[in-house]
């Protein structure tokens, strides 16, 4: 065998020498033992090839290893870039449904007052409920309604009380964190205690509003926390009419959960129109991703009765 580098190549042959000299050894062990008594004269030829330097094995054995793990670290670098990659080609393409949807679909003017209207608000819900609902989407996907006129639910103004706003774990909410409740997530307030803050943060959180009546939500507006710079970044929207029917998730047109992306620093505000807008009473906003944590100042748009 030839051998690029020499040193390389007595190494192995030494190696090499020093391996068949062991297995001698343990044959004439083996041989005694057998015949009844144990020799401990080894040949001197043996005794010299034992005396081979057994540096040469070791550093045999740190340059497979050193390959070894330079293999084992690329290996593990271009499945990481491939990751990233697959990650960034996901992105572009939910950019790119949203585009098109946004893009190819048209608005309609909707008449508000109409029974065959998706903004149409219903005079009376039945006493006997069934256990879920399906949203109220069945119109063509050619036409996109949505609101002409938006009103603020009026988290800023002050007229949204504090007991139609609500959280998950809020009885958890004690010590520093009684400061940063719900009802403190109105859109541009200031000072401390200036938004609502999560005391988890993970992906089972929420906030809730009651609107008291079935009413026409066509939109939201967020932003992060006034004094840090903490912000949801990304989060699902849930809805219902009443208590005791299930949570509806607000679908895209291709019937996956609608992603609505959030804010990118603490003070700028995030519009996310509804179309079609949701008929429902209670609203709730789940957060998917945030930025150091999960924070949220907010108001709900809310669609007007006329529709010219």
């Amino acid at each position: 065998m030839q051998y690029n580098n020499p040193a390389q190549g007595r190494c192995l042959s030494a190696t090499k020498e020093y391996y068949e000299a062991i297995t001698g050894l343990w044959i004439i062990v083996i041989l005694s033992t057998r015949v009844g008594y144990h020799t401990h004269v080894i040949p001197a030829q043996l005794k010299k090839k034992m005396e081979v330097p057994a540096i040469c094995a070791a550093v045999l054995f740190l340059l497979l290893l050193s390959q070894a793990v330079i293999t084992v670290t690329s290996q593990e670098e271009e499945e990481a870039v491939q990751q990233e990659l697959k990650e960034e080609e996901l992105q572009e393409e939910e950019q790119q449904v949203i585009e098109t949807w946004t893009r190819n679909v048209k608005a309609c003017t909707c008449d508000c007052e109409s029974m065959d209207s998706p903004t149409h608000i219903p005079a009376a819900i039945s006493p006997a409920p069934p256990t879920s609902l399906p949203p109220p989407q069945d119109y063509p996907l050619n036409c996109m309604p949505e609101c002409p006129y938006h009103r603020a639910l009026g988290f800023e103004s002050g007229s949204v009380t504090s007991d139609q706003i609500s959280c998950s774990n809020q009885d958890q909410h004690t010590g520093w964190y009684s400061s940063w409740t719900p009802n403190k997530a109105c859109l541009n307030n200031q000072g401390f205690g200036c938004a609502w803050l999560s005391k988890f943060n993970d992906q089972h959180q929420w906030i809730q509003i009651d609107l008291k009546e079935v009413g026409v939500v066509s939109g939201i507006l967020s932003q992060g926390r006034c004094d840090a710079d903490e912000w949801v970044t990304k989060y699902s929207i849930q809805y219902r009419t009443v208590e005791t029917l299930n949570w509806i998730y607000y679908k895209d047109q291709t019937g996956n959960n609608r992603v609505f992306y959030g804010n990118s620093d603490r003070s700028s505000t995030v519009q996310n129109l509804l179309r079609p807008p949701i008929v429902a009473r209670y609203i709730r906003l789940l957060p998917l991703g945030w930025h150091t944590r999960i924070a949220v100042r907010m108001e709900l748009l809310m669609c007007m009765s006329k529709c010219t």
